[in-house]
């Protein structure tokens, strides 16, 4: 059994999934935070803080939980990518990545209410192959990426967009770095297979 019980503060459905591989019982629950970037802030302390925020949100409302939070932005030529948001966005994006490359900073923050905070982020950096105009548009028309950074989804489709991929964990360019996340769970005591059992 865990030694406390786990909450993701996230409501991606990504999230979930992933954190479901780990076979730990968990509920999730949805911060409501401000994700505006502060003035003079670095990609890197901005996913930082707001994976902070998002899990000492929760962890006011879940006193007695773990809570594990994430966040993520993307990078092309040190600028900071937002949502598309509809498919003249998206297919603008993956315009202007194309033969280029896209860096992805995503945080793990995990809570214990007896043993405070641990802050992690990964790197994970995408190397696009050169699209054509058609494929930028049959891969936005199947997978409609408008509410992810980089407008594709490395779970599905956008596995096709990809030269090649560099990093040391998959699972952060999804959008939760599970090789971090197990080796912080450890210094809790709750490492997977140590404790796994069946998911709520």
């Amino acid at each position: 059994m865990l030694a406390l019980p786990l909450v993701l503060a996230s409501r991606s459905p990504a999230r979930k999934t992933l954190l479901t591989r780990l076979g730990l019982p968990f509920d999730t629950l949805s911060p409501d935070i401000d994700e505006t970037p502060l003035p003079d802030e670095s990609p890197e302390a901005l996913v930082r803080r707001l994976g902070q925020q998002k899990a000492e949100t929760v962890a006011g409302i879940r006193p007695d939980h773990l809570v594990i939070a994430s966040d993520q932005v993307a990078l092309h030529r040190n600028e900071i990518l937002g949502k598309p948001g509809d498919t003249q966005r998206a297919c603008a994006q993956l315009a202007r990545f194309s033969g280029q490359s896209v860096l992805f900073l995503t945080s793990l923050a995990l809570y214990h209410p007896h043993h405070g905070m641990r802050l992690h982020v990964e790197p994970y950096r995408v190397h696009f192959r050169t699209l054509t105009q058609d494929e930028i548009y049959a891969y936005i028309d199947k997978e409609q990426p408008f509410e992810c950074a980089g407008s594709f989804k490395m779970e599905g489709l956008g596995i096709t967009l990809f030269e090649r991929l560099e990093g040391d964990d998959p699972t952060a360019l999804i959008g939760l770095p599970l090789i971090a996340l197990s080796r912080l769970l450890t210094e809790f005591d709750c490492h997977p297979l140590r404790n796994t059992q069946g998911n709520s």
